[in-house]
């Protein structure tokens, strides 16, 4: 495959991520408005985010073998079509057992966007050049979890939820057809589909993830995105919540505070480059751990809501920071299946952003998010240090795909 060829695979992809990451967060600004029209808690309405997160994570077992076999590309392209439907049904719910039902359905479907791309970016950009690659991808994550926050937010204080749903659903059928489009035009875009390990010798997909799990390195990594996972997203999942009660903030409001941080977001990407060479892996995890556990300090402590915009402009800075050391290590695990390497890592995410979210329902309902907040503060700089330690012993293997992308 051409260079040409590769850096718009990689744009298409960031596209399919945008849709993605807009509906993991599309409902954390309508978690009042949700608690309002159907007349349930805001720990009720959170099963909307909880049902999603944890069918994302599940599925990310199937996802990865698929993606190997069958082609990462071409199952991202399926699945994004996919998420159409889960969305739709979304779109029209008429109660809220309906509404997690179809969000636990948009999981499932969208499950294999974000780690099959990374998959994909793993198997065709050289290891040298993968981590700012990966910065300029992840624009699209960023760009799609401002627009989830936003989106959720505008439409939540004027023309109602459904709006939010019904928006991503043309998102989700535009870039669908250009993903299958690209598939017609360049048929080889899959090249390493059941190339690195062939299908007469590659285990099943359980045994592969066993596999996977007997590797230390592998372990480590699944363990620190897994508890990544819990702390961030429990907590902010009710940040919209928290403005919107402390400070009377209306949602869409509280959904622009929220959405700086992809401003964060983009620093890193911007750095990226610089970021890497002066820190190195050690020093990005640790350095973003750190500044985590800063932004939620800030966060708890706020005596006012202007107070919490440099906050959460440093959370986005901090997590990028320590989230895409954990992604660049995810994709070395195990090179020889790294799409189910790279799903067992998203599943990790996920199912630590579901029990986060469930634990974190429950304080919300008896108590305050600032214990949220507290306790995101004291985890996540351990989160990062302690990679940061691993990291010190650990050598990864370079190898060398056939695509690389110039400076």
């Amino acid at each position: 495959m051409s260079s040409t060829s590769a850096q718009r695979a990689i744009t298409l992809l960031s596209l399919a991520t945008f849709a993605s990451a807009a509906s993991i967060r599309v409902c954390d600004p309508l978690l009042p408005e949700l608690s309002r029209y159907f007349a349930v808690t805001t720990g009720r309405a959170a099963q909307t985010i909880s049902a999603f997160a944890i069918a994302y994570g599940l599925l990310q077992l199937l996802y990865g073998p698929l993606g190997d076999r069958y082609g990462k590309f071409r199952v991202i392209a399926w699945a994004t079509l996919g998420c159409s439907v889960g969305t739709l049904g979304a779109t029209l719910a008429t109660d809220i057992n309906w509404l997690v039902m179809f969000r636990a359905l948009s999981g499932a479907t969208a499950a294999a966007i974000m780690p099959l791309a990374m998959a994909w970016i793993g198997d065709n950009i050289a290891y040298e050049q993968r981590q700012a690659v990966l910065a300029r991808y992840l624009t699209g994550q960023i760009l799609g979890m401002v627009g989830g926050q936003l989106i959720g937010g505008i439409f939540a204080d004027t023309l109602g939820w459904q709006w939010a749903f019904g928006s991503l659903l043309g998102v989700y059928l535009t870039v669908a057809a250009l993903l299958f489009a690209e598939l017609r035009r360049n048929p080889a875009i899959d090249d390493h589909a059941g190339v690195m390990t062939p299908s007469s010798e590659r285990p099943p997909f359980l045994r592969q993830t066993l596999s996977l799990l007997r590797i230390h390195w592998a372990r480590v990594t699944l363990l620190a995105v897994f508890l990544e996972g819990v702390a961030v997203y429990g907590a902010f999942a009710f940040i919209p919540y928290y403005l919107h009660k402390a400070f009377a903030l209306p949602l869409s409001a509280a959904a622009a505070i929220l959405a700086v941080y992809g401003l964060g977001g983009f620093l890193y990407a911007m750095m990226a480059k610089r970021l890497v060479a002066r820190l190195g892996e050690r020093g990005l995890a640790a350095g973003g751990g750190l500044l985590l556990g800063l932004a939620f300090t800030l966060l708890l402590l706020a005596p006012s809501w202007p107070w919490v915009t440099p906050a959460i402009l440093i959370s986005g800075l901090g997590f990028y920071m320590l989230h895409n050391t954990l992604q660049i290590n995810a994709t070395q695990m195990a090179a020889g299946y790294r799409g189910t390497a790279m799903s067992a890592f998203a599943a990790c995410l996920f199912l630590g952003q579901s029990v986060g979210v469930s634990l974190s329902a429950v304080v919300v309902d008896s108590a305050s998010p600032r214990w949220l907040f507290a306790a995101a503060a004291m985890v996540l700089p351990l989160v990062g240090l302690g990679f940061s330690l691993a990291l010190r012993r650990r050598q990864i293997p370079h190898e060398h795909p056939r695509v690389s992308i110039g400076h």
